[in-house]
């Protein structure tokens, strides 16, 4: 598949790298907008399957990460652990695309973080993913 020739600066547009040393710099690079707390990121070669889209496995990181994320913050800095995490892939990611996922929270309680959130590129609806993290502890203080 072509890579999408519309060039994007993520930097001009509010978007910040997502710092990790560890399994992220692997398949990264991720940003995140602090502005409207959305992630992206540009789908490039590594992230391709055997037909040449995006891996299902890419997106379920991505998506993993991005609610994971916004679950710690909804557990006020604590720790949150996936417990369970549903993907549903209702389109292809293909290369070149930046594909955003906007996590939401749909609620929390003492334990637990109930997540949702849904992978686009531009209006294209992706991928949906629906997940639930466990608060390990919370933050001192």
């Amino acid at each position: 598949m072509a890579i999408d020739p519309t060039p994007i600066d993520p930097a001009s547009e509010g978007w910040a790298l997502v710092e990790d040393a560890g399994f992220i710099a692997h398949v990264g690079p991720l940003h995140i907008r602090a502005a409207d707390g959305a992630y992206a990121f540009r789908a490039e070669q590594k992230h391709a399957n055997l037909i040449g889209v995006v891996h299902g496995g890419m997106l379920m990181s991505f998506a993993d990460r991005a609610l994971g994320e916004t679950a710690m913050r909804a557990a006020d800095g604590a720790n949150c652990v996936t417990i369970q995490l549903e993907m549903k892939f209702v389109d292809v990611g293909r290369l070149g695309d930046w594909l955003t996922v906007h996590p939401g929270v749909v609620k929390r309680t003492g334990s637990l973080v109930f997540m949702r959130g849904e992978v686009r590129q531009g209006t294209r609806l992706v991928a949906t993913a629906d997940g639930v993290w466990k608060i390990l502890r919370r933050k001192p203080g």
